[in-house]
């Protein structure tokens, strides 16, 4: 089973038809919320591929903002690794991109409130910064969590 297919499959699971927005994009917000960032890009990544629209950057920014959190989840898990201590760095350089990639739709795109999304990628950054690049202010237990478009309260997969 290719890549794309077992994405497809865990897209019929969640049952996720029938909103007006895409269900990558809703998979997205579940996977990213149960602190699943790969596969929060992932899912994401397979929408994004077939874009060729004005969503195109904003869908790009979201998996950036995923792959900074995949870097400052492995460096908690492991700061002690040759590698996995060494993704400060890498996280802010994400972190940077996507922002870059977000600013240009406002305050807010497809139900997303940008505004809160570009000030978690300011504290992340200003806090790792500080450090010098020596603290992760990523911790499991106070992960950040994104409002799921068009839902009373944030989703998970979980």
């Amino acid at each position: 089973m290719s890549k794309g297919e077992r994405i497809e499959a865990y897209l019929r699971s969640l049952g996720l038809e029938g909103s007006q927005y895409d269900p990558c994009y809703l998979a997205y917000f579940g996977c990213f919320n149960a602190q699943d960032y790969y596969e929060a890009h992932d899912v994401l990544e397979h929408l994004w591929l077939g874009v060729r629209d004005g969503d195109y950057a904003f869908y790009k920014g979201l998996i950036q903002l995923a792959g900074a959190f995949v870097h400052l989840k492995k460096q908690h898990a492991r700061p002690w690794h040759p590698k996995d201590g060494r993704r400060m760095h890498p996280a802010v350089r994400l972190f940077v991109l996507a922002e870059g990639n977000l600013l240009p739709y406002g305050r807010s795109h497809l139900g997303l409130d940008l505004d809160e999304v570009l000030a978690l990628i300011h504290r992340h950054v200003g806090a790792i910064k500080e450090s010098d690049y020596t603290r992760n202010p990523w911790v499991p237990e106070d992960a950040p969590v994104l409002k799921v478009p068009g839902a009373a309260r944030p989703a998970t997969t979980r």
